[in-house]
């Protein structure tokens, strides 16, 4: 059997994850035959970081402006999307009509605009889009969707999903690109992708209404001299104000953080280490939202990006009982660490709570890896011939992609306008 074969746009801090899997584990099934950035530095230090950890031939390199040469030339089976969010569409796209399936990062795009000639291209092509939704893959996240499903508590009503981004983790959203909205509709789409991706799956169902506020109330330069900040800076690297803030990071000292992004600033333009008290950022950082979904449950959903620890608390609410939720996570700067690190969860409980009756623990697996024992086990389902089967159905499609951004989408518009957002109205399905 051939190898099924792999490019990747986009060779930032996520994309690791995916070109090593290939160059590794599953080299007998899999090849990567290109990479594809604006930047050349981060293309070349990211075949370094092939053949140093992984053992693998460097692979041929292009610019973004010869994506289709690279198609052309390269003839890949799959493209791997990678890219800066705002972008991802116009990858995802063009790759369909050169005739290739893709496979995306997270979220799948960042605007309903963007989404519909997503979706329209898709039925044109009848390529196939694959979203990375680890979370799904999680061994907890996956209970959950099992316990629901078992009907041991009943048909669900309502959901409290309450997700903290602690100060290490949580700030690094302001110093990157993902400070400004255009770049990544905010955490609403970025980061609660992942989260409204989760209810959908849990239950089943999909939004139908979406009102929600939001504030930067934490970082930014306004709400710093608030709390009585006086001294401000651009950026971390070679500041001295920023020696002394407790939000500086220094990419100049950790190998991959200066590899693909210091050594690469003169040639792309892109500084990582922006101030998180910066007068230019453009995403909340304290955001409510509350959703009717289609089944007729409730969902209140709230995200803090500057908290003292980082996990989430879930509750969700049948007609046999309750199921409550909690698990902490390993805190991380994303591409500052090992990868297994990000989102690795340090400690989880899911509690049956039934009507009548006394609550009880469920035994959840454990499982190593970034995002909860996640990545591992999604990586299995996309990159081996036969993977194993899945009852719970996690694999995600750009269906699946589309509808967890809509809902955030939606809680953007809602923030703008002040009034509920009809989910139908976003997209012509």
């Amino acid at each position: 059997m051939e190898k099924k074969r792999y490019a990747q746009v986009g060779t930032g801090g996520r994309a690791r994850m995916f070109y090593e899997a290939i160059a590794t584990r599953y080299k007998d099934s899999s090849v990567l035959v290109a990479f594809c950035d604006m930047s050349q530095v981060r293309m070349d230090f990211s075949n370094k970081t092939l053949v140093q950890k992984c053992n693998h031939s460097p692979v041929p390199t292009y610019k973004h402006t010869d994506f289709d040469r690279m198609i052309d030339e390269q003839k890949p089976d799959v493209i791997i999307v990678t890219t800066v969010d705002r972008i991802h569409d116009q990858y995802i796209i063009r790759a369909m009509e050169k005739g290739c399936d893709v496979i995306c990062e997270k979220p799948i795009t960042t605007d309903s605009q963007k989404a519909q000639a997503i979706l329209d291209a898709q039925k044109r092509s009848g390529k196939s889009i694959r979203v990375t939704f680890n979370y799904r893959y999680a061994p907890h996240h996956s209970k959950v969707r099992e316990l629901i499903a078992s009907g041991v508590i009943g048909d669900v009503y309502s959901v409290h999903f309450e997700w903290l981004l602690n100060t290490e983790h949580g700030a690094d959203y302001y110093r990157r690109w993902h400070r400004n909205k255009i770049n990544s509709g905010g955490l609403l789409v970025h980061k609660s992708t992942h989260h409204f991706d989760l209810v959908n799956f849990w239950l089943g169902t999909q939004p139908k209404t979406v009102f929600a506020f939001g504030a930067l109330n934490f970082y930014g330069q306004a709400a710093a001299q608030k709390r009585g900040v006086e001294q401000f800076y651009y950026r971390c690297h070679n500041s001295e104000a920023a020696k002394g803030d407790p939000f500086a990071i220094d990419i100049a000292s950790n190998p991959t953080l200066k590899g693909l992004y210091l050594d690469a600033e003169e040639e792309s333009g892109y500084i990582r280490d922006r101030s998180v008290f910066s007068d230019d950022i453009s995403i909340e950082d304290t955001m409510a939202v509350l959703v009717k979904y289609k089944s007729g449950a409730l969902l209140s959903y709230s995200l803090n990006s500057y908290l003292p620890w980082e996990g989430f608390n879930v509750a969700i609410n049948g007609s046999k009982g309750r199921l409550e939720y909690t698990a902490l996570e390993k805190p991380y700067i994303n591409a500052g660490g090992k990868q297994c690190d990000e989102g690795a969860t340090v400690f989880h409980k899911v509690r049956v709570c039934p009507l009548l009756d006394s609550p009880y623990e469920v035994e959840v697996q454990t499982k190593e890896g970034g995002h909860g024992g996640g990545d591992p086990t999604m990586l299995d389902d996309i990159f081996l011939d036969n993977p194993p089967f899945d009852p719970l159905k996690r694999s995600a499609d750009h269906t699946d992609g589309l509808r967890s951004i809509l809902t955030g989408i939606a809680a953007n518009q809602s923030i703008a306008s002040g009034q509920p957002v009809d989910v139908d109205t976003l997209l012509h399905w």
